[in-house]
């Protein structure tokens, strides 16, 4: 072989070597690039921030955020100052539209209630306050008791009147504790209806309310028809023990009734001066026609 077809050779490999690196460095700056997660920059919590708090200019920060972003960021630190939370954010988190109140509502109670509806105040003790378990983020019934028609007659009636509200604050607390801790306190606000609203102030004017705990993940409305004094002290028979199962039914004993004595009864018989008393016995069957 001759030096000059060598020299074509080397100089052929030396370009597709090249070109090669090349493409291969092309190839691996795209792939690069499309796997890449996307970047912004969005507003974080400079500090734990707690329900009803005013957000100011020192409570937020700009970060770095990598991926996709969450929905109903805030991307600049105008459009969550000024505004109240309605969720706990923690340090570092983003800060979500949906966590903060609209703006201009301001901050604390009122800024944690959901447009179309309302907070009642309702007088509680330890009773009807369940012991002080009734507490921010708890869901209750409201039970009511009075006499219907004023009456004096017809007894006390007690009856379901709301079910699955929610406690919205316990005295001036309303932030949730993740504990569920007791908290005595002379009222408390639940989170209703305007309609269910009225419905809670007539009847904590006019009857006593009692309010009851329940699961907060049980949601499905009971139907009780109510409980009257006439129901507690009815003259209903208990029923009877049920039996052991495999045991025979009990047959009933047929109960025959004793038969009535009987009586005889007497015929006087006159015999010109003489008079006599004859006795005959009666048969069953005409005693018993």
């Amino acid at each position: 072989m001759s030096q000059r077809v060598v020299t074509i050779l080397i100089i052929a490999l030396m370009v597709s070597a090249g070109a090669s690196f090349v493409v291969y460095r092309l190839v691996r700056a795209r792939i690069s690039a499309a796997a890449a997660p996307p970047t912004a920059d969005i507003v974080v919590a400079a500090r734990t921030l707690d329900i009803g708090t005013l957000i100011k200019d020192s409570d937020v920060k700009t970060g770095e955020w990598v991926g996709p972003l969450p929905k109903g960021a805030v991307l600049r630190k105008d459009d969550a100052v000024g505004r109240g939370v309605v969720s706990s954010i923690y340090e570092g988190e983003p800060i979500l539209d949906t966590r903060l109140a609209i703006a201009g509502a301001g901050a604390g109670l009122a800024a944690t209630i959901p447009p179309g509806m309302r907070a009642v105040a309702v007088r509680v003790n330890e009773v009807v306050g369940v012991a002080g378990f009734v507490v921010p983020g708890m869901r209750v019934d409201v039970l009511i008791t009075g006499n219907p028609g004023g009456s004096a007659g017809g007894g006390a009636k007690v009856r379901t009147l709301l079910q699955n509200i929610e406690v919205l604050s316990a005295g001036q607390n309303f932030q949730k504790d993740a504990e569920g801790k007791p908290i005595q306190v002379p009222v408390v606000n639940l989170l209703v209806t305007p309609e269910q609203a009225e419905i809670l102030s007539l009847a904590s004017n006019e009857t006593r309310i009692q309010l009851i705990l329940r699961n907060p993940l049980d949601t499905q409305a009971a139907n009780t028809p109510g409980v009257g004094m006439s129901n507690l002290f009815n003259d209903a028979k208990p029923a009877a023990p049920p039996r052991p199962r495999g045991q025979a039914k009990p047959v009933a004993t047929p109960v025959v009734a004793a038969p009535a004595p009987i009586s005889p009864f007497l015929i006087e018989v006159l015999n010109g001066p003489k008079r006599s008393e004859v006795k005959f016995a009666r048969k069953q069957e005409d005693q018993q026609q």
